[in-house]
């Protein structure tokens, strides 16, 4: 009798705690929503813009110049943007500022407007963990509860953007910690990550829809259906992912790192930044790589979209890609690094497709999936990803070029204050509870 009492009132407690973040998501999953629903609104409008009138580009070092000055004079930590969100849930302190939203917004669009190799994941994430730390400092949350709803925004950031919830709570409890997950905040991301979603979705946005439709994939035993031959070329792609994720996260730190070195006038850093754009765009002839690369306004151009049919991107579409937004988020412009990761591993995929003989399109499904786990070291979060974006079919697949991917990437990141939680190499690894920063700064110091 007591130990069903006991049980009872467990399940009350449970009850009530889901409650309470069911009422403390609802603000901030409608706030975020609706400035994700607003920001994608935007992006297509400056895109579109952009587009149709390509002289844009010229203005991009006058845009990185303007970025930032804005960020020097009204930034302050923000700046940090990602990593400040990951610190403060990790070790509370001084707090992530509201006015990261309307500065991420607008340096954002002004990044794409010009023509920078940017994504968009980083903006919702970062509107999402400020309007959650407003929202916690206006109803005085306690240090844990405030930690909790920082998640619940990354996830509502994330979960809004792609049109993904199920991914968008899992990323915001796998990117805190490589190979670690704390599941107290499971069901409040959650919550939070699928209203959001379902807020942005009522405003009208429409998420670009991706197809796998190759027949001949689909066959084997029981639930599990596959090809042994083409799940041994999803190992070897997983591979190759792996190795582009990291070489973009190297790249991209490497590139901010050297120019804050050599360069002693800040300004001149994103100016020089936008030239080099403007030089490579024209050296290669095409505007395929600048802004998001979702879609291309050009018969023939090469985008996310049309990796997924063969022929579709060329054999070093994936690098360029790679090296437009590695100089664009490493001298200075914003925006995000996630859907020029979905375009690197598109394209990527697009290529093994075409040496392998391999079908293009589940090739360029796993790169884009995979290339994300890689440099976000969040595995879980994006063969979910393959299922909320592409169907559930290929799971198998999915799974095997995530982990594959995950692990070769090594301990390397595009998010420096993401943590080892548990290493990929070994049990008592010194790295272990360390950041990326640390790591990174350690091994330099061996350079």
């Amino acid at each position: 009798m007591i130990k069903q009492l006991k049980q009872q009132f467990e399940q009350i407690a449970i009850a009530q705690r889901l409650l309470k973040w069911t009422i403390l998501t609802i603000p901030v999953s409608l706030v975020v929503g609706s400035l994700v629903a607003f920001f994608l609104w935007l992006l297509d409008e400056v895109t579109a813009l952009r587009w149709l009138n390509g002289w844009l580009l010229y203005l991009l070092p006058i845009a990185g110049i303007l970025i930032y000055f804005l960020y020097k004079f009204a930034g302050k930590n923000a700046e940090a943007g990602n990593n400040l969100i990951m610190d403060e849930i990790h070790e509370p302190g001084g707090g992530v500022p509201a006015r990261m939203t309307p500065l991420v917004l607008a340096t954002t669009i002004i990044t794409h407007l010009f023509g920078g190799s940017a994504g968009r994941e980083g903006t919702a994430v970062q509107m999402g963990g400020s309007m959650a730390a407003l929202f916690s400092r206006l109803i005085r949350l306690n240090t844990e509860d405030t930690r909790i709803l920082l998640m619940c925004g990354i996830a509502a950031g994330f979960g809004a953007v792609f049109g993904t919830p199920v991914t968008g709570a899992v990323f915001a409890l796998e990117v805190l910690a490589i190979g670690k997950i704390n599941h107290k905040a499971l069901m409040p991301c959650f919550i939070a990550s699928v209203l959001a979603d379902f807020t942005c979705t009522m405003y009208g946005i429409q998420h670009t829809k991706y197809q796998i439709i190759n027949s001949d994939i689909i066959t084997g035993f029981s639930f599990l259906h596959f090809k042994y031959e083409l799940l041994i070329h999803a190992i070897l792609a997983g591979v190759c992912f792996g190795l582009a994720g990291y070489m973009f996260s190297e790249l991209t730190h490497s590139i901010k790192n050297y120019s804050n070195k050599l360069i002693k006038t800040k300004w001149l850093i994103p100016a020089i930044g936008g030239l080099i754009i403007i030089g490579l765009t024209f050296a290669l002839g095409t505007g395929d790589y600048l802004g998001l690369g979702v879609t291309n306004p050009h018969e023939g151009g090469v985008s996310i979209v049309s990796s997924f049919q063969r022929g579709g991107a060329g054999y070093f579409s994936w690098f360029w890609k790679l090296l437009f937004t590695a100089i664009t988020i490493g001298m200075g412009f914003k925006g995000g690094e996630v859907t020029p990761l979905f375009f690197i591993g598109a394209a990527l995929g697009n290529a093994i497709a075409m040496v392998s003989g391999t079908p293009a399109d589940l090739m360029a499904g796993l790169g884009f999936i995979a290339v994300f786990a890689a440099a976000t070291n969040t595995p879980i979060a994006c063969t979910i990803m393959g299922v909320e974006l592409f169907g559930g079919e290929h799971i198998l697949y999915y799974a095997v070029a995530c982990f594959t991917a995950y692990y070769f990437s090594g301990h390397t990141g595009i998010y420096l204050s993401q943590r080892v939680g548990f290493s990929k190499i070994q049990s008592g690894d010194p790295d272990t509870n360390k950041t990326l920063r640390q790591i990174r700064d350690q091994r330099r110091k061996f350079l």
